[in-house]
């Protein structure tokens, strides 16, 4: 729309109201700085955080305590700095300048406490504790900012989830999903070897709440990592093939994990390991499915001389693997399950299955169920899509 002073009246009607916000913002930076940003923390005690979680003064004290319990996995990190810097991470709550512009919350903070003397590693993780909130934000790489970061972002999930305020749908009022994105992204991409169930515990232990929820919440954060890595364009069934686990709880080793089969399924050797899997899976599920029963257990008193061949293998490729897992040699040990094909092949050539002998089919079928979990030590192959149908999961 063109005017008839040339805007000359739109110029000076947004030149009153920024001159009049700019004003504000003087005035209490200049009132603000009377006063030490140590001062206001008190003033932290007035200032509900959730009714039934508690106030913001509470909440800071529980970051500080689960900060030197997240410090121990973070490199570098000066526990002598910890408690100030989860103290102040909220104190500018209580400024005037927040007040008026809320959005300034953690970098005005920096501001003052930088002005009252206190080491730039504490002014940079009051800033910085906040972040990353999204997943185009920047991702705090100090040793400092990162604890205190996790602090809060753990203790909000366990919070809410304590008092069964948890996202649902569309809906995410406590933004719980980017919590967990943050906590996933500070993880990740600052290489931490964090132990979730261990932390979501500790966190928990500061809450007079008495169910452990700490699986729960793995989950809710495995969730969020799933997103994140689908929205990466990472394979879905892939994703689930390795957070199918429900031993793993360290986000370094899972993507490590994730990484190797990924790479692996990307040459024909992954996917001839596959149609091996397919081929036993769909055995031992067709035969326990007929007879209502688990094939776990194998006797060695009903061995004949195949079985006590691919036995022997198994016992020793189990060894192999187990310690390529170990040392998170996670390629290693899909190379080492991928040379049984031979002698899986060598067994379906030489023996019947299902053969009359009631005790002896029972071993071939345990010994079959072996390789399964054997398999499953390393992902749950059953999730993964190839050819045109997915491997089906035995009960």
């Amino acid at each position: 729309m063109e005017t008839k002073d040339s805007g000359k009246g739109v110029i000076s009607g947004n030149e009153r109201v920024l001159r009049a916000r700019l004003s504000d913002a003087a005035f209490f930076w200049d009132q603000d700085r009377k006063c030490t940003l140590r001062s206001r923390i008190p003033a932290l005690k007035d200032r509900i955080f959730h009714a039934k979680i508690g106030t913001i003064a509470e909440k800071v004290e529980r970051m500080g305590t689960l900060a030197l319990d997240i410090a121990k996995y973070v490199p570098k990190v000066d526990n002598d700095l910890i408690l100030v810097a989860a103290n102040l991470a909220k104190a500018d709550l209580s400024t005037g300048m927040v007040g008026e512009f809320p959005e300034l919350q953690g970098i005005i903070g920096r501001y003052y406490a930088l002005h009252d003397g206190e080491s730039p590693d504490v002014a940079d993780a009051v800033a910085q504790h906040y972040s990353p909130a999204g997943p185009e934000d920047g991702c705090q790489t100090k040793p400092l900012s990162i604890a205190i970061g996790l602090a809060d972002k753990f203790d909000s999930l366990v919070g809410f989830w304590s008092i069964n305020e948890k996202p649902t749908g569309s809906k995410d009022p406590y933004a719980l999903r980017r919590a967990s994105l943050g906590i996933i992204r500070l993880i990740i991409e600052n290489k931490l070897r964090i132990p979730l169930l261990k932390i979501f515990k500790l966190s928990q232990d500061k809450f007079s709440f008495d169910v452990d929820l700490s699986r729960e919440l793995r989950s809710f954060l495995f969730e969020r990592m799933k997103v994140y890595l689908r929205d990466k364009g990472e394979r879905h069934d892939v994703i689930e093939a390795v957070f199918s686990l429900d031993t793993e709880d360290d986000l370094i080793r899972l993507m490590s994990r994730f990484r190797a089969l990924s790479q692996f399924l990307d040459h024909g050797e992954g996917w001839r390991l596959l149609d091996g899997y397919r081929r036993i899976a769909n055995i031992v599920r067709i035969e326990e499915r007929k007879d209502g029963c688990k094939f776990s257990k194998v006797s060695t008193n009903d061995f004949e001389e195949e079985d006590i061949i691919l036995w022997k293998r198994l016992n020793n490729t189990q060894g192999t693997i187990e310690a390529a897992l170990k040392d998170e040699k996670f390629g290693e040990a899909l190379e080492v399950l991928a040379q049984l094909g031979p002698s899986i092949d060598n067994f379906f050539d030489k023996v019947k299955i299902n053969t009359e002998n009631a005790s002896i089919r029972a071993n071939r079928l345990g010994l079959l169920q072996k390789i399964i979990r054997l398999n499953d030590r390393v992902a749950d192959f059953s999730k993964i899509e190839g050819g045109d149908k997915t491997i089906p999961k035995c009960p």
